[in-house]
């Protein structure tokens, strides 16, 4: 348009001619003509359809054919390559292609039965959230443990708050839930859930609605929220909390965390939490915080108490005095000496209690312990092959700390040597033994020079560590 403004300024404003505009702006005479003179209106964008389905008469023979085989049975109906071939013996010259391109838009704009296609865009009221689990990693210990991320968002202010647990089942997805509402200092008014099995017994048909379990149901009324469960295989019923997941995990569990325990990662994650909440919410002109605030405002207040979360069954020993929890046998010393004995579960703790209420057994429950190795062999033998990267490794914040100083080292030389040295421990050692024995270990195994710059005592060392009260 710029172009064309410039042309009857030069015809109109100026008085040049076509042929000293063509000239001055080395275009055609022809086009210099045409928007000198001639009036520029817009068109339509909007153009109809062309090719030979829809310019000749095949187009409507095919709709003719298509609305006729509706009315039959469909194993009586033609078939694109059918309703090709006969289409050639009328002198068809287009492709097999052009006519089931034509074939899926008739039907799409025909047939009655095909659903909507689209999406319809949800509303998000104050006060209501959404929850779901997600798996993570953190290592805590120099060992990784999986987390099960009970997470609840709200997606009218684009806030949540998460809580790790070290397992899905019934009593750690309540106990979530309760600190969950204690960290976002409220109770929603309705939550939205998928299938769950802790809270859902029965999945939504075409005639019933979902069931919930009796705890869970006994759980929401203490609390007084509403429940609604999605239907099955539709996370996008709960798309934010669905989001949430992806953007826990890339923001803060894309490396693994050091933790000391479940309530140190809460504490962490809280603080990430409230920090995340200064930013703008993705569609709203207003900073995540802000909303935050005005939508705290409509949820129900905490109960003055806290509802009791456990399980309580009769159980039996076997002839061995084992029990099976969290698919774990364990031993319940004169088990069988008793004629009836009762588990009582928490999320985190156990106890095998007598009718009068004396305590035969009690302890973590198994999955609380549950650790699995770093796999440092691994680690320490592509380390070899580049000692340099050690410095900016993911796994180096993992290290022992007495390991970490030994490795932390100016000289890639001497470097390498050293992680030979921890690599050829770890063929008869773990790594957290290496460390445990490490002065000992290390002077055994050395093969490092006496007088090496680089080299230092670590006996001594160990001393300066023990009188600085650093053990």
């Amino acid at each position: 348009m710029s172009d064309i403004n410039c042309i009857k300024h030069l015809r109109n404003e100026k008085g040049l001619s076509i042929d000293a505009i063509a000239k001055a702006l080395n275009i055609n005479w022809r086009t210099a003509k045409k928007y000198a003179d001639e009036n520029e209106l817009p068109s339509s964008i909007i153009k109809p359809r062309k090719g030979m389905m829809y310019q000749e008469k095949w187009g409507l023979m095919v709709s003719d054919w298509l609305f006729e085989d509706a009315r039959e049975k469909k194993k009586l109906r033609r078939n694109n390559l059918q309703i090709f071939n006969e289409l050639k013996t009328y002198g068809f010259t287009g492709s097999y292609r052009t006519v089931c391109n034509f074939f899926e838009e008739w039907e799409v704009q025909n047939d009655q039965t095909v659903p909507d296609k689209g999406s319809e865009r949800l509303e998000h009221p104050s006060g209501e959230a959404q929850v779901d689990f997600g798996v993570m990693e953190a290592v805590e210990d120099g060992k990784t443990r999986d987390i099960r991320l009970l997470i609840m968002s709200f997606p009218y202010s684009n806030g949540a708050f998460y809580e790790p647990m070290p397992s899905e089942n019934q009593e750690c997805f309540l106990e979530g839930l309760k600190k969950l509402f204690k960290k976002a200092g409220g109770v929603p008014r309705k939550i939205r859930i998928d299938n769950l099995t802790p809270a859902v017994k029965k999945t939504r048909s075409k005639t019933e609605e979902a069931q919930l379990t009796d705890e869970f149901m006994r759980f929401q009324q203490f609390y007084g929220f509403d429940t609604q469960v999605c239907n099955v295989r539709s996370g996008n019923e709960k798309g934010n909390v669905e989001k949430k997941v992806g953007y826990i995990r890339y923001n803060f569990f894309s490396v693994p965390p050091v933790i000391t325990g479940l309530d140190d990662l809460s504490g962490q994650l809280l603080t990430f939490s409230i920090e995340d909440q200064y930013r703008k919410h993705y569609s709203k002109e207003q900073e995540i915080y802000q909303l935050w605030e005005e939508e705290k405002n409509s949820l129900k207040k905490l109960p003055d108490s806290d509802y009791p979360v456990r399980k309580e069954q009769l159980i039996k020993v076997n002839p061995y005095n084992e029990i099976k929890l969290d698919n774990t046998v364990l031993h319940i010393p004169k088990g069988k000496n008793y004629v009836q004995l009762f588990l009582i579960s928490t999320w985190n703790e156990f106890k095998v209690v007598t009718p009068d209420g004396e305590i035969v057994a009690e302890g973590p429950r198994p999955y609380m312990n549950k650790r699995r190795l770093i796999p440092w062999k691994q680690i320490f033998q592509s380390w070899v092959l580049k000692p340099r990267v050690v410095e900016y490794s993911r796994y180096r914040r993992y290290l022992p700390g007495r390991i970490k100083d030994y490795l932390d080292i100016p000289s890639n030389h001497v470097r390498k040597q050293r992680l030979e040295i921890i690599l050829a421990l770890l063929s008869r050692y773990q790594l957290e033994e290496i460390s445990e024995d490490f002065y000992k270990l290390v002077e055994t195994d050395s093969v490092l020079e006496e007088d090496h710059p680089y080299d230092v005592n670590w006996n001594e060392y160990d001393q300066l560590g023990h009188q600085g009260g650093s053990e």
